[in-house]
């Protein structure tokens, strides 16, 4: 440790922090992302299976599975959309629920140590991801390859969140123990 400015101690905390917060800075960006990728979802799904269908990709004939499932979820989201377009209005909330939950990151991003409950809590609602898709996905008929690919949603999401969780436990340690 010695003379150096850059292993003060304080000099560390603030490049922890500074660190934690580009990590959530990295989540919420995420989060609202994949918001309001909800909106446009008839596009979005038309686009996707396209691509999948087209020569370029050459998915079909790799992984044939794959691009009927999505042709079948471009046909279900564009059907209902025609016949019964209120349905969507569950996914309108379902990208506002992830927007509602990247603003909660307000907290920890202005403290990251006062507001680490709320880290907690989406650790908890990333693990969440994964019952939800292996109950859920069969009672819908969703694939168990597509249920991966939800699954891995809460897998990922969790990662930043993990890291950022033990400078801000050691911080908070730290200030308990000198406070």
């Amino acid at each position: 440790m010695g003379n150096d400015p850059g292993t003060a101690p304080g000099n560390a905390t603030e490049a922890a922090m500074r660190r934690v917060r580009q990590w959530l800075r990295i989540f919420v960006v995420c989060l609202v992302l994949s918001g309001l990728t909800a909106f446009p979802l008839e596009t979005e799904t038309r686009l996707l299976a396209d691509f999948a269908t087209g020569p370029a990709a050459g998915l079909t004939d790799h992984v044939p599975v794959l691009v009927e499932w999505l042709v079948r979820v471009r046909d279900g989201v564009a059907e209902t959309n025609d016949r019964y377009p209120f349905l969507a209005y569950g996914t309108d909330w379902l990208a506002f629920a992830h927007l509602v939950i990247a603003a909660a990151f307000w907290g920890p991003l202005k403290d990251p140590v006062r507001n680490v409950w709320v880290i907690r809590w989406a650790v908890l609602a990333c693990a969440g991801v994964i019952p939800l898709a292996l109950v859920c996905g069969p009672l819908r008929g969703i694939p168990l390859f597509w249920r991966f690919i939800d699954m891995s949603f809460g897998i990922v999401g969790v990662v930043p969140l993990l890291i950022v969780l033990r400078p801000l436990e050691r911080t908070a340690h730290a200030t308990a123990v000198t406070g």
